[in-house]
């Protein structure tokens, strides 16, 4: 099971490599440190060669996705993953309902611990997978949008 979800996909471009990757040159701000900014580009990040690393430049929203592709031959491939700053914050989300549950079992009263106990599962379920999956895939679709209409992607699909 994987405690934060991750997206990987497939895709073929219409044009020619290099003027693809050029064109998405042109759209990002290159920065070693993905973390947003004020900026009229879409992208911020890395491209060399033929690989990138780049996040949205959405301020508030475009750093929480990050993809992570490669080009070769008018073929790619791109991996949208949460940004590690996020990925720390909410692996302390997720951790609040074990403090709960451990200051539960050392200073409350044991006829309640089953109670208790659901209502933990309950809440790492719902910060899982409702409020965390649903974030991603409403950020990542957004990125993955954007990214198709800078690279001219003639069909994507899911890996």
């Amino acid at each position: 099971m994987k405690v934060l979800p991750n997206n990987s996909y497939s895709f073929k471009i219409t044009g020619n490599e290099t003027e693809t990757l050029e064109r998405l040159k042109r759209r990002t701000e290159i920065s070693e440190k993905l973390i947003s900014k004020k900026t009229d580009k879409s992208f911020i990040g890395i491209v060399k060669e033929n690989t990138f690393r780049i996040i949205s430049s959405e301020i508030g929203k475009g750093a929480f996705c990050v993809l992570t592709g490669e080009i070769n031959n008018q073929k790619g491939e791109v991996g949208i993953e949460i940004n590690k700053a996020f990925r720390i914050l909410l692996s302390v989300f997720l951790c609040l309902p074990f403090v709960g549950l451990i200051m539960q079992l050392f200073l409350g009263k044991s006829e309640f611990l089953a109670l208790f106990i659901l209502v933990f599962i309950g809440q790492l379920l719902v910060i899982r997978y409702l409020f965390i999956e649903f974030v991603f895939q409403r950020l990542s679709r957004s990125s993955l949008n954007k990214l198709n209409d800078i690279l001219d992607i003639e069909y994507i699909e899911k890996d």
